[in-house]
């Protein structure tokens, strides 16, 4: 049985990676690091947790030996110091952080604020999209998990990119629950000022637009041009993504439908749906696709649980494809539906 670590287990992210591993057949989870925690019990932080895993978090996951792969779970800036010892020591690394998921140096200071340190396996690492690149990360030592928005635009918008029938300008307007913000209070989180209302922020600015791009780039040979509105509204998990492109050819909404059942149709995780619906997929790794013709335009949905599909499930997924594992293995549970 594999052993796997998460630097980074008290934040959403690591302790959505701490619940799904937790009850994993296939790996232990044998490292959890925290600072301000360290020397406590897992359970004792992360109290969802209690009667499945009783380790200690530890200060730095050198404390723990012989591991097969570890995901890092921190802010971006924190990746890039602690992958390179990882891949030395032959150990695989999924980072959930953005540290990895641009290849370009001169992008990565552009959208983060601040030059990368590891170059080299920024070029090696494969983004993590099980759906359009699972023969590459089936291969890879270093796996850049996807964001949360980013998951939901590509999936909508990658597949009718690839065939042809829109044009490259992606409008999406983007809608998330307020896990997606992290752990860290702020006033913008504060439940009266966030609880009856939609709050758009970072519009036109933020870091998932160059990985969309990057990613449908990759899949597609297109050179997408993306703008996205990213949008807070009161619910605790979920995104929607509603996705405008405009038709270069007149197609119909059966047209379309193909185009999604030739990528999706035989997929566990994605699914092609006349209406998508966040409480669908909430707690699981599922996600909805969805799309109508609107005369010359096309609108495409993508709706999933940020920390799921969106984060930590997405990050299993890849796992499992890494260590040659099931690769529903640990995330194979239906959406909440209410």
């Amino acid at each position: 049985m594999d052993k796997v670590g998460i630097i980074g287990g008290t934040g959403y992210t690591g302790s959505e990676l701490s619940r799904l591993l937790c009850t994993h057949p296939d790996v232990e989870l044998a490292a959890l690091t925290s600072r301000q925690n360290a020397g406590k019990k897992v359970s004792d932080i992360h109290t969802f947790l209690k009667g499945y895993s009783d380790i200690p978090f530890t200060e730095k996951i050198s404390e723990t030996k012989d591991l097969d792969m570890v995901f890092v779970a921190t802010p971006h800036g924190v990746a890039m110091e602690e992958v390179p010892r990882l891949v030395e020591a032959g150990i695989k690394v999924i980072d959930l952080s953005g540290d990895y998921r641009l290849h370009d140096v001169k992008e990565y200071s552009k959208w983060y604020g601040h030059e990368h340190t590891d170059p080299k396996n920024l070029q090696d690492a494969v983004y993590g999209l099980p759906e359009l690149f699972r023969e590459k990360i089936k291969k890879a030592d270093i796996v850049a998990n996807p964001g949360c928005y980013a998951t939901s635009v590509i999936l909508a918008c990658a597949p009718v990119m690839k065939a042809g029938v829109v044009d490259n300008d992606i409008t999406a307007d983007a809608k998330s629950g307020t896990s997606g913000a992290g752990m860290v209070p702020s006033p913008r989180l504060h439940h009266p000022f966030c609880g009856e209302s939609v709050i758009p922020y970072s519009v036109g600015t933020h870091r998932h637009t160059p990985e969309i791009e990057d990613a449908i780039g990759m899949f597609s040979g297109v050179d997408a041009d993306v703008t996205m509105i990213p949008q807070l509204i009161p619910i605790v998990r979920g995104i929607l993504s509603s996705c405008y492109m405009k038709l270069n050819k007149e197609v119909s909404d059966e047209d379309i439908s193909k185009i999604y059942d030739k990528q999706y149709g035989k997929e566990h995780f994605v699914h092609y749906v006349k209406e998508p619906s966040i409480r669908a997929v909430v707690g699981s790794n599922h996600a909805h696709v969805s799309s109508n013709v609107i005369g010359s335009k096309l609108v495409a949905f993508g709706v999933l649980d940020n920390l799921v599909k969106g984060a930590s499930g997405q990050a299993v997924q890849c796992m499992n494809l890494m260590l040659g594992k099931k690769e529903t293995s640990g995330i194979d549970n239906p959406g909440l539906g209410v």
